[in-house]
Parts: structure tokens; C-alpha cells; sequence
């Protein structure tokens, strides 16, 4: 086993822009990219490998192969593989949206619920995004302001600049606004509820598709509980800093702003990945190198420590 550099598959939803092929170095034939799957899994798309002798294997061929001892205990007792790590470029705002719990989606989706976490990589000096609502409302509100488009009046706005954190449980109801770009790191989950689209028309020149009875069930109406915005804890190094982004029962993710050799070490318990999101450096490990850099992600197997030497800005996940 060895670190894995992997290719991600791209998506060209409506409201992306070009940053992620621009500015990431995402080659595609697409005139846009709004998501970049920087560690997937999924059947919607997964991570090829870049290098060694797994090169040009899907990640979950990979993992096949190698087994449990790749994964760590901790990661493999989930039925399937755990997390799914994406950046985002919203040129334009996405639709109002919640995501199920566990038990609900996989009762009636076949797959996990969604919580997840977004850390602003950038943004547009005015940005903002929607983070649940600004009061508690009960259900008959919730359903009257979706039928009558007046939901975004109870909405908490929340204006957003780099290095923002925004802790997202399943159940909260959310939308990232035009001009950010975000890292996000998830359960490995695409099951989306959208209860409002602006009434945009999808490349098919139709409404997209709402899920207003299911989202009217796994909504939770109330105010945000989390802190969020510039919170972390940030602990200093002797090559930088580390900052803790989130922690919770899916994933615990930090973020590294390292310059010099900064060791990295999965636990036995679970693979750890990396994101980065700037600079460059070099990962070795002990059968080789290679360089890293912006939009690079590396899958780390359970129990392997490497050294990244270099000056980058690093985002670290693990179950």
C-alpha cells in the first residue's frame, strides 16, 4: 500500500463557474466545473489514481483490492465507504436545500444522509449563504413560506469571508450563495432536498425538481445550534499551524498552514485524506515522493505516517 494522488470527476451543474479549471488545474472538456469530487467513492463518481501501480484504478477498485487494513477499523465497521470531499464553485447561488439523517435516507433513499461542513476557501466581498432560519417556525410555516415564495424572509443570511467555517448536521436547512468557493467534506451521500430553485430552469429548459414532502419531514426549524464563522481551535508548530475545523461522529477535518516538513500520520483507525488548497510541496513516504499542489488530493491508508515538505495550506479528513 501507498499514498494515493487521485484524479477527481467533475460536475457541470448550472450554477458553476470556471475557478476550479482556472485556477485548480480540473482538466475537463466542460465549459464549466461546479464541483470537483476530490475524494469519492460513490457511484455518481469516483477518484481515479494518478500514480503507482494502482495508476488508472477507480478508488473503490483500490480499496477492493487492498482491503480493511487500507481503511482502518474504525472506517471500515460503516457499511460503505464513509466520506466524500468536494470543492465547490458557486458563480451562481444554489438552491435552498436540506439533506436526510441516516435512518430517513436510508430507509427511503439506499444510501447514507448528509451532514457535512464547508470551510470558504474564497469569496466575493459581498457574499452570503443561507444557514438555517433566523427564528423557529413550525411546519405549516415552513410549508406555507415554500408554497406562497416567501421562505426566504425567515432564512438566516449570513455573510461569509475566507477561512468560515459552517458545521452542517443533517436536517439543517442551507444554500451557498453566488461568489464563494468552498471545500466541503461529507458523508458519502448525493441525496439532495431542494425546497426552493428561484425558479430556474435546468439545461433542460424545465424547473428543476423540488422535494418539498421530504424536505418538509427532515427539516429542522429552528435557528442554527453550531457556532460558525471564524471558530477552530489553532494550534502552533514549529512549521505553522494546525486548525481543528470539525469533529463529530462522520469525520474530524483540520486544516494545516504549513511551512517546512510537517509529518502526517493516519491512525490505525482510519485513512486519512488531504485536500490543497494552495501552494505546493513534496509527500514522501517510505517508498518514494511526489509533489503536491493546488487541487491536489491524496488518499493516506490507515496506520501510514508521511512527511509533506514544502509551503502549502492543507485540509486533513479522517472518520
Amino acid at each position: 500500500m501507498y499514498p494515493l494522488l487521485l484524479q477527481a470527476p467533475v460536475k457541470d451543474y448550472i450554477w458553476g463557474g470556471t475557478r476550479l479549471k482556472e485556477e485548480f488545474g480540473f482538466e475537463t472538456d466542460l465549459e464549466k466545473v461546479a464541483e470537483a469530487w476530490v475524494l469519492s467513492c460513490h457511484k455518481d463518481g469516483a477518484s481515479v489514481v494518478r500514480n503507482g501501480d494502482m495508476k488508472d484504478k477507480s478508488l473503490p477498485e483500490v480499496l477492493e483490492a487492498w482491503g480493511n487494513d487500507a481503511l482502518g477499523e474504525k472506517a471500515a465497521a460503516f457499511p460503505y465507504f464513509p466520506l466524500l470531499i468536494k470543492l465547490i464553485d458557486a458563480k451562481d447561488r444554489l438552491s435552498i436545500q436540506v439533506h436526510p439523517d441516516d435512518e430517513y435516507a436510508l430507509f427511503n433513499e439506499g444510501e447514507f444522509g448528509k451532514t457535512e461542513m464547508w470551510y470558504i476557501v474564497d469569496c466575493e466581498p459581498d457574499a452570503q449563504l443561507i444557514y438555517g432560519f433566523k427564528r423557529t417556525i413550525d411546519r405549516e410555516e415552513f410549508e406555507r413560506r415554500i408554497a406562497n415564495n416567501t421562505l426566504t424572509d425567515v432564512c438566516n443570511f449570513v455573510p461569509v469571508k475566507k477561512g468560515d467555517v459552517f458545521f452542517i448536521p443533517s436536517g439543517t436547512l442551507h444554500a451557498i450563495g453566488k461568489g464563494i468557493l468552498i471545500a466541503e467534506i461529507q458523508q458519502n451521500s448525493n441525496t439532495t432536498y431542494r425546497v426552493s430553485d428561484y425558479g430556474r430552469l435546468g439545461a433542460d429548459g424545465k424547473p428543476r425538481p423540488l422535494h418539498v414532502r421530504k424536505a418538509l419531514e427532515v427539516t429542522k426549524t429552528t435557528p442554527p445550534f453550531d457556532e460558525y464563522g471564524a471558530v477552530g481551535k489553532v494550534e502552533q508548530y514549529p512549521f505553522g499551524t494546525v486548525r481543528r475545523l470539525a469533529e463529530c461522529d462522520f469525520f474530524t477535518t483540520d486544516l494545516i498552514n504549513a511551512d517546512g516538513n510537517v509529518a502526517i500520520s493516519a491512525s490505525e483507525d482510519s485513512f486519512c485524506a488531504l485536500l490543497v488548497l494552495s501552494g505546493e510541496a513534496v509527500l514522501s513516504y517510505a517508498g518514494g515522493n511526489f509533489r503536491i499542489k493546488k487541487g491536489d488530493s491524496v488518499f493516506i491508508p490507515a496506520g501510514m505516517r508521511v512527511t509533506v515538505s514544502g509551503s502549502a495550506e492543507i485540509i486533513t479528513a479522517q472518520v
